[in-house]
């Protein structure tokens, strides 16, 4: 018996669902699936060049607007594990099996688009989407400009690097705005510099402690939802547009894999409080430094309250990609808004060699200059 349950806890959750009536529809010229092209905003046909406008919300809202955080009716993390779901195409007939997460991508057997309902049983929808404002060739280009200006990266590897066909991703995330009341302790630093009787200089720094109170208004603090992915890689590539958001239609998802989060409201809401914090740390550094005209700062303590906190949850634009070069795979990321790339680039250490000895020699010379002198 217990093989049996053994077994079992092991088996995939498959649930079938359905797909959305707005992306099932094809094109009205030729027939064919159309995607959302990130270059006009709106559909568009990519065999017959047809393009149709998405229409407007039907609450006519523009934008996803700001939801009282404490209002919202699921707030947990989503441990979706080996469930699948299976998606029937209305073109084909053919049968899909997709990760639970996923609520976007294309039929492999026709190419036709399958987006699915937003919200699963205890989990929210997508509010608003910043749609895709450049396609895969200029993201391309961003790349192949990206990687020419890395220093220590290899001749080789540059003239080798063409990014495999491109992946467009929607990856969910929770933007919070909070007013902020932080009360700080802090040292700052003067330096004092002198000369001895043998013509030395020396500088000392006396410390002063000091306090005092920081207001600032957060807006739109971005958070992942999802751990599928590089945190560093994604951070390197914000910020988004996200105050000039689309209210959520499926039409601009289609043609684009998509996901829904796995890390919920309150769990993100901690880990935006630690992006804050680095945030309200630098900002009262700066503060200090200012008004003491100090030459350093140190020994930031702060307490901080938060007030009137909101949230938003979008989907956000991400290209995905990746070059090989002797054997290693080297993922890279660019925002599907701005063009800004991120990733890791192949390092050559013979340049790195290089270059340490080019820093070592100047330093000698310049070292022997002035004993010289």
């Amino acid at each position: 018996m217990s093989d049996v349950n053994e077994y079992n806890n092991e088996v995939e959750v498959i649930q079938q669902t359905t797909t959305r009536e707005e992306t099932d529809k094809k094109c009205p010229s030729c027939g064919g699936v159309m995607d959302f092209d990130p270059v006009s905003g709106g559909l568009l046909c990519p065999y017959c060049g047809h393009q149709q406008a998405i229409p407007p919300h039907e609450s006519n809202e523009e934008r996803c607007m700001e939801q009282d955080f404490y209002s919202a009716a699921e707030r947990g993390n989503c441990d979706w594990g080996v469930e699948k779901k299976t998606v029937i195409c209305k073109s084909c007939g053919g049968e899909s099996i997709y990760d639970a997460l996923q609520i976007a991508d294309v039929c492999p057997y026709c190419g036709s688009n399958q987006v699915m309902e937003e919200a699963a049983v205890n989990t929210l929808a997508p509010g608003g989407v910043c749609p895709f404002r450049i396609d895969a060739k200029t993201a391309g280009e961003r790349f192949t400009a990206w990687i020419k200006k890395k220093l220590f990266c290899p001749s080789k590897a540059k003239q080798s690097a063409r990014p495999e066909s491109f992946k467009g991703v929607y990856l969910p995330y929770w933007t919070f705005d909070s007013q902020t009341e932080t009360d700080y302790t802090a040292r700052y630093g003067i330096d004092h510099t002198y000369t001895d009787s043998n013509g030395n200089t020396h500088t000392t720094t006396t410390w002063y402690n000091t306090s005092g109170h920081y207001s600032c208004f957060i807006d739109d603090q971005a958070v992942c939802g999802t751990t599928r992915y590089n945190e560093a890689t994604l951070r390197s590539i914000e910020p988004y547009d996200t105050a000039n958001n689309k209210k959520y239609k499926p039409e601009y998802i289609a043609g684009f894999i998509s996901e829904r989060y796995s890390i919920g409201l309150n769990d993100a809401w901690e880990k935006g409080k630690g992006y804050i914090s680095s945030r309200l740390e630098s900002d009262i550094t700066d503060q200090v430094r200012r008004a003491h005209h100090a030459d350093h700062v140190n020994s930031v303590r702060m307490a901080t309250k938060y007030f009137d906190i909101k949230y938003k949850y979008l989907l956000l634009p991400v290209w995905l990609s990746s070059f090989k070069y002797k054997e290693k795979i080297f993922q890279f990321m660019v925002n599907g808004e701005t063009g800004k790339v991120g990733g890791k680039s192949p390092i050559s250490a013979l340049r790195v060699a290089i270059a340490v000895l080019i820093g070592l020699a100047l330093a000698a010379g310049l070292l022997y200059l002035y004993t010289k002198k």
